[in-house]
């Protein structure tokens, strides 16, 4: 049996204990899988409408002092010199082997940057960037526990959220922050999302964390669970921690090529181990799949080509959307292209499968322009 006792509680815990949350340990958090309706009925809430995704457990460090974006570039993978004032970036957090210690997005701000990385490598990566402080004039604050964050997803997000909203929303481009007001309090307002949907990460003091939650439900959004915010990513083909990427991984493996900046100026950690690799190729990659065969792949499942166990499945099960069993797994280099054929073992039983594109639901209402 689980110990709850030593369990954190993000701000609204009580909330979703009232709406019959089934709780779990996640990350050191007591968290809702789901709700009473079920995680099939919040996938199609984001899919469909709109739903509310309490994600105060993540991880978020602030950087201030001149040196704030010279370090910042040196401890992580993406370009922050290419982002504008207002501007969010997708990047990563490797060690000297060029393996993630975490993913985690960037926001730019006239007099900080803004670190948020997962709840899970909260401890772990603000131990790596401190380690990396040296002589550069700045300051390092861990604000996790300050931070209240709801992720607000689905076709709907935009007209429910406008009314509450001090900021023109349609003026909020993709991967853009503002700051601004929502239902009365002060709040970092961002557009990136993690669902495939339409959306709005919104940043705010942990103590206007309920407020801005029954604002939101007010709205006509739907409690969502960990279940439906898993089902909703993987669909997406979007990494998580533990799973796609983990110490053993690099970005190249992982399909992540695109958040790496060899070329940016400056050196960061792992970036000798990257180039290497860049240069002399990678030996495996993470690909998406879809079952060909009745069964699901669930996470740990034997992956197998020409009789030789080559990987596990990372992520898997029935898309709620698609209505198919998906993946993902990694895959020796020369066997990812789309089309490609080979077995996962479910129960004992391989059941051939087919490498896809990722990523595998492709009509969500996100707005990238």
């Amino acid at each position: 049996m689980t110990d709850t006792s030593a369990l954190k509680l993000t701000p609204v815990h009580h909330l979703h204990v009232a709406l019959g949350g089934k709780m779990v340990p996640f990350a050191g958090y007591e968290m809702p899988v789901h709700y009473p309706t079920g995680i099939m009925a919040e996938h199609q809430a984001v899919r469909t409408g709109l739903g509310v995704f309490d994600v105060s457990h993540m991880g978020e460090f602030e950087v201030t002092g001149p040196d704030r974006n010279a370090f910042v570039n040196r401890v992580t993978t993406n370009d922050v010199a290419a982002l504008e004032t207002g501007g969010v970036q997708y990047s990563a957090i490797l060690n000297s082997e060029g393996t993630f210690v975490d993913d985690c997005t960037i926001y730019r701000f006239d007099d900080k940057i803004m670190i948020v990385v997962n709840a899970a490598n909260r401890a772990a990566a603000w131990e790596h960037i401190v380690n990396q402080k040296g002589g550069a004039n700045i300051r390092l604050k861990d604000i996790s526990d300050d931070v209240g964050l709801l992720a607000v997803q689905g076709p709907r997000a935009e007209a429910a959220m406008q009314p509450l909203s001090s900021i023109a929303l349609s003026g909020l481009g993709y991967y853009r922050v503002k700051s601004g007001r929502i239902a009365g309090m002060d709040c970092f307002i961002s557009r990136t999302g993690y669902t495939g949907e339409d959306g709005f990460e919104v940043y705010c003091r942990a103590r206007d964390t309920e407020a801005l939650w029954n604002a939101v439900i007010t709205a006509g959004a739907v409690p969502i669970g960990l279940g439906a915010r898993d089902s909703l990513r993987l669909e997406m083909g979007y990494a998580l921690y533990g799973q796609e990427i983990d110490q053993t991984i690099t970005p190249y493996e992982a399909g992540l090529g695109w958040i790496v900046k060899l070329d940016k100026g400056c050196p960061f950690t792992g970036d000798k181990a990257l180039r290497a690799q860049k240069e002399r190729g990678v030996v495996r990659k993470s690909v998406g799949f879809k079952l060909l065969g009745r069964g699901i792949a669930r996470p740990g499942y034997p992956v197998w080509i020409d009789g030789k166990q080559v990987d596990v499945v990372r992520s898997g099960g029935q898309s709620p959307s698609l209505g198919i069993p998906i993946g993902t797994t990694m895959l020796p280099a020369g066997s990812t292209a789309p089309g490609t054929q080979f077995e996962v073992e479910c129960r004992g039983e391989r059941i051939p499968a087919e490498v896809v594109r990722k990523p595998f639901w492709t009509q969500g209402s996100v707005k990238k322009a």
